[in-house]
């Protein structure tokens, strides 16, 4: 019996480890799908609930976010309408880029030492004849014959002082047009050349018209004496604008003003001077009347200078 119970325990000890392992097998399995499912669930679950509970939190965001932004710009504008120097209610203006030009004056001041350079070699030089030349002019009571001995024997000092004339003339010149603004500053020696030429070609002409009237009509002498009397007061004169062109060039606008009024007036008074210095030495020499004297001055001096200085004014407003 104990052999026949021990062969039995031995055929049915395996099947029991079989079905054994079945079971927790299957356990197994059962149990991976419940914790796969229960899983599944909870993180369903739980998705849900987080996006159910993060809905609320990013629209109450979103709303304080829009809101903060539009007061902000709120009143931002309204800081921008309120200020006064930013002026952002307007009309815009397109404001174009201009490159800065700098006005350099060392070509001018150089230009004036060289011609006090001049005027203190010709004065170092002619003593006498610039001493006798002021003498002169300020002494009315002198006679032609001692004018004439006096200063028409120094030809070439008075070449000298003549073209010495003619540069401050000509620098003159420039420094009113450009204190009008009827030039451009740019073109500063085109200008300036222009200017002193134009003057000496008035004068030169002017001195050959004279020449040719007394050499035709037979009254040499007398125009030799008016020539005389029109070159001292303009010597006379280039010596007493050169203060006032340093002025007009380097100085600030209120006296710039001042002294283009004072240095006007002064040309005046010495056209002036001239006519009354003119007709008084030749009315006993020519039976003319005052008026008409005036009128000869006006028209065969005046006028023509008025003309050339308007062509020229035109001419460098147009073309410069």
């Amino acid at each position: 019996m104990k052999q026949v119970l021990v062969f039995l325990s031995l055929l049915i000890a395996p099947v029991l480890l079989i079905a054994q392992q079945t079971d927790s097998l299957f356990l197994k399995k059962d149990s991976i799908t419940l914790t796969d499912s229960t899983l599944k669930s909870d993180t369903t679950v739980v998705s849900q609930q987080d996006s159910v509970n993060l809905k609320p939190d990013s629209l109450i965001r979103s709303d304080t976010f829009v809101n903060i932004s539009a007061s902000y710009i709120l009143a931002f504008q309204k800081i921008l309408s309120d200020n006064v120097f930013l002026n952002s209610t307007g009309k815009p203006v397109a404001m174009f880029i201009r490159i800065k030009k700098q006005d350099s004056q060392d070509s001018f001041f150089y230009i004036l030492v060289l011609i006090s350079g001049l005027l203190g070699f010709f004065r170092f030089t002619y003593t006498r004849y610039f001493n006798n030349l002021f003498r002169v002019f300020f002494n009315a009571s002198l006679r032609q014959s001692q004018l004439t001995d006096q200063l028409l024997q120094a030809k070439l000092p008075s070449l000298f002082f003549n073209i010495l004339f003619v540069l401050i003339g000509g620098i003159y010149v420039y420094l009113l047009l450009k204190y009008y603004n009827w030039i451009s500053v740019d073109n500063f020696w085109p200008i300036l050349f222009y200017c002193t030429i134009s003057l000496g070609i008035i004068y030169f002409i002017k001195f050959i018209t004279v020449k040719f009237t007394g050499w035709v009509t037979g009254f040499k002498e007398v125009t030799n004496t008016y020539v005389f009397i029109i070159f001292l007061i303009n010597k006379i004169l280039g010596i007493l604008l050169l203060p006032f062109i340093a002025i007009i060039a380097f100085s600030l606008p209120n006296l710039v003003t001042a002294s283009v009024i004072i240095s006007l007036l002064l040309i005046g008074l010495m056209f002036l001077l001239r006519f009354f210095r003119s007709y008084g030495l030749l009315q006993h020499k020519l039976k003319v009347s005052r008026f008409h004297f005036f009128l000869y001055v006006v028209g065969i001096e005046v006028l023509p200078v008025l003309l050339i200085y308007k062509g020229l004014v035109l001419l460098l407003s147009k073309n410069i």
